[in-house]
């Protein structure tokens, strides 16, 4: 399934876009798209129950914004230096474990959502990665089996970051990634089932028509049974927890100078293989 949330920022209602691309209304089924309904199986199947039936009623997409598809994350983890591409490209080590990072949820919002670029920054850089949203609490697993049962579905993520906020300036890496509007997610949240491996998915991001990364899931370092496994000794993860699993290579960070940072007026334009597309214009805070 195609789970997304429509409508204005803070009013939007859960839908579900079927293969014809027909948009659904699925208010009077469940009140959003969070964690309390991707941890409860009994409401996902009457979704699944409706679409057979062909109930839901459909909703007009003319003009209609589209939201972040999940609703009240409790925590959104983010993973960095994670494509063997990326470390080709930028001339560093293979990490040996997974390195983790927090960002605050307040950072997402929509797929076509404007992307402000912070008061002072001089090294905006964009991120397609892969976000895996989780379905069920777990701790200390140790099997990839496990972790796998946990994910709720997967959704595209701009982890968007200010370079010199976290490599130039004093302290750890938060200040880079938590501006405002730096993750937006979806447009989907397609659910597990649909996406038979995570680990087979084309990546691009193209930069004002530019294509500037091109790559695909199977060249992370840890892939997503790894890092749920990984994570869940070191934090519990709840159901509605996001994971941005990393960047592959094409950032500006790795690009020779004048490095093509982001600026006001910029577009930014990403997809991945079966999760939708996402388009940002650039303005400035």
């Amino acid at each position: 399934m195609r789970l997304l949330r429509v409508g204005p920022a803070g009013g939007e209602r859960p839908a579900l876009l079927e293969e014809d691309g027909t948009l659904r209304d699925l208010s009077a089924l469940v009140p959003d798209v969070d964690g309390a309904l991707l941890a409860d199986p009994a409401a996902l199947d009457r979704i699944r129950a409706a679409v057979g039936a062909r109930v839901l009623p459909a909703l007009d997409p003319s003009g209609l914004r589209v939201g972040p598809p999940v609703a009240r994350i409790g925590k959104m983890v983010g993973i960095g230096v994670n494509y063997h591409d990326l470390v080709a490209e930028m001339r560093v080590g293979v990490p040996t474990e997974p390195v983790v990072f927090l960002k605050a949820p307040d950072t997402v919002v929509g797929p076509d959502d404007t992307v402000l670029v912070p008061r002072g920054s001089v090294r905006t850089d964009w991120e397609i990665e892969l976000a895996v949203v989780i379905g069920r609490t777990v701790r200390y697993l140790d099997s990839d089996e496990e972790a796998m049962a946990a994910v709720a579905g997967y959704a595209v993520a701009n982890d968007l970051s200010e370079r010199d906020f976290h490599h130039g300036r004093a302290g750890q890496w938060g200040k880079g990634k938590n501006c405002e509007t730096f993750n937006p997610l979806g447009p989907w949240l397609v659910t597990a089932d649909a996406i038979p491996d995570p680990q087979d998915l084309r990546m691009r991001l193209w930069v004002n028509g530019r294509l500037a990364q091109d790559s695909g899931t199977a060249r992370m370092i840890f892939p997503v049974a790894r890092l749920i496994r990984y994570l869940s000794h070191y934090m519990p993860l709840h159901p509605g927890d996001v994971i941005n699993t990393g960047t592959p290579a094409g950032v500006a960070l790795a690009q020779p100078e004048p490095k093509p940072y982001l600026r006001a007026g910029d577009v930014l334009e990403l997809e991945i293989e079966g999760l939708g597309r996402q388009r940002q214009e650039l303005k400035d805070a």
